[in-house]
């Protein structure tokens, strides 16, 4: 079996026993009402895992020969590096006083930069496993709970803003990315002022809707990933870091959002309203704030030591 296709395997199949011990060995162990996972909903949960999974695989399959899915010791080390570094800042951040009202639990995450980064600075498989198993152990020590699907989610996000380097033409590549994002923005925000009657489901004002604010991050994201596109043209890696990264946030919480249609039973305009958007908009703000940062720092180290 070829090389590359056994090191990606490892990888997807890792996630999946990490996911399987965390929630089936971690949680019954501790004993904790609220770790673990409603277990009438599990196999729904791990059919949306095996289905990011899959994405993953399928989008492996159909570009094998690039040198993006090479996955070595090296980019086996970052993979630890980005899970335990999301971990850590996504529990710091995902407390009640960094909490968003929303149909959900979702609060304010500038640690999704380190998925993004991840991703982009190392590969998909990189940030799949960062943003995926990072997740996982966030939600762990902050007690919340166990979502499987949102750890995906998350590792879609890190898994897709590693998928610039599939294309020969970044810039071309961005302005892409740019009229897909730029209309699944406007589509999700319409959707909010369509349904503005829906209310906030965890812990704040549960009968007061989402928020303004929450509703229109998309487009304020969205504007300044394009500001940074632009506004940063002549270096190339910030500006395809951020416009890739959101890509890889819109389709990621979006996948994780839709889910729960299923898993929660949410309709579509309480997935899109209630969760991808208060999730999904800030994150944006977070991405194009922080992931610049990431890659000049980056590629300081990368000069210092000579590479």
């Amino acid at each position: 079996m070829d090389k590359k296709l056994l090191s990606v395997l490892g990888a997807l199949a890792a996630i999946l026993v990490i996911f399987a011990v965390a929630i089936l060995v971690v949680g019954n162990a501790m004993g904790q009402s609220n770790f673990q996972t409603d277990n009438a909903t599990l196999p729904l949960r791990f059919l949306f895992v095996a289905i990011g999974l899959g994405i993953a695989l399928v989008v492996y399959f159909f570009t094998r020969e690039n040198k993006i899915w090479e996955v070595g010791t090296r980019e086996v080390v970052y993979m630890a590096i980005g899970a335990a570094l999301y971990a850590v800042f996504s529990y710091l951040f995902n407390g009640t006083v960094f909490v968003i009202p929303s149909l959900s639990q979702v609060s304010l995450r500038p640690a999704i930069a380190i998925p993004m980064f991840f991703g982009y600075a190392f590969g998909p498989v990189v940030g799949f496993f960062a943003g995926a198993v990072g997740n996982m152990f966030g939600d762990a020590l902050t007690g919340f709970g166990l979502s499987p699907q949102w750890s995906i989610g998350n590792g879609l996000v890190g898994f897709i803003s590693g998928l610039v380097f599939l294309f020969k033409d970044k810039k071309k590549s961005m302005d892409t990315v740019l009229y897909i994002s730029g209309a699944l923005a406007v589509l999700a925000t319409i959707l909010f002022f369509l349904n503005r009657d829906i209310t906030n489901g965890f812990y704040f004002a549960e009968t007061a809707p989402v928020s303004l604010f929450a509703g229109l991050t998309m487009l304020i994201g969205f504007v300044l990933v394009v500001a940074v596109r632009f506004g940063f043209a002549k270096n190339e890696d910030i500006a395809a870091a951020v416009t890739w990264g959101m890509l890889g946030n819109v389709l990621g919480i979006g996948f994780a959002a839709i889910s729960d249609i299923w898993i929660n039973g949410f309709s579509v305009p309480a997935a899109v309203v209630g969760e991808f958007l208060p999730a999904a908009g800030p994150n944006l703000i977070f991405a194009t704030i922080l992931v610049p940062l990431l890659v000049v720092a980056y590629a300081a180290v990368q000069r210092q030591s000579g590479r």
